[in-house]
């Protein structure tokens, strides 16, 4: 839900976003046909632009590849893209996400592969992170997929009382049994 009341939905297999007027049902905006590939994620950022993380999938591309996108609603015009060349060094046919930090960079979760980093408005990657643990998945195989990540602050709320210190924790450096054995 947007702060006036309306909805901001993804149509996944549709390969679009809208916004919906709430109050009257009627569409505010639709983007993506054509140029979107099974997208997820989509966040009204405060400028008023769609950010989101476009899977690449089944969309008018001669290869499978991934891409974050920030579209301006105003106007239909994509203003900042993040994407790899060649496209496949950045690809998650599936899950997957974005997130706008407050210092201007985005937190980009890659799914399939795990893997978790952050970039620069220039495109610059300032750290990764690739998840290290594994599970096997009836489908996939043996993976270790990550559905979406967040960052929060220190003072968020939810983590009022929580232990934050890795060292606290060293269990999960010995951990190596693979999931459900």
């Amino acid at each position: 839900m947007l702060p006036n009341g309306d909805v901001l939905i993804s149509f996944r297999l549709l390969n679009m976003v809208a916004i919906i007027d709430r109050q009257c049902g009627a569409w505010r905006w639709q983007w993506g046909k054509a140029i979107l590939g099974h997208q997820h994620a989509p966040t009204l950022l405060p400028n008023g632009h769609v950010l989101l993380f476009d899977n690449g999938w089944h969309a008018a591309h001669p290869q499978p590849r991934s891409r974050v996108l920030e579209v301006d609603p105003t106007t239909d015009s994509i203003v900042w893209t993040y994407e790899t060349q060649p496209g496949w060094k950045f690809f998650s046919s599936f899950i997957s996400g974005a997130q706008r930090l407050p210092n201007g960079n985005t937190l980009i979760c890659e799914g399939m592969t795990g893997r978790l980093f952050e970039v620069t408005r220039a495109g610059e990657i300032v750290w990764e992170y690739v998840n290290p643990f594994f599970g096997d998945h009836r489908r996939f195989g043996r993976v270790n997929i990550v559905f979406r990540a967040y960052r929060y602050a220190p003072d968020f709320p939810g983590l009022q009382g929580k232990a934050l210190h890795p060292e606290r924790h060293a269990w999960l450096n010995h951990v190596h049994a693979p999931l459900g054995r």
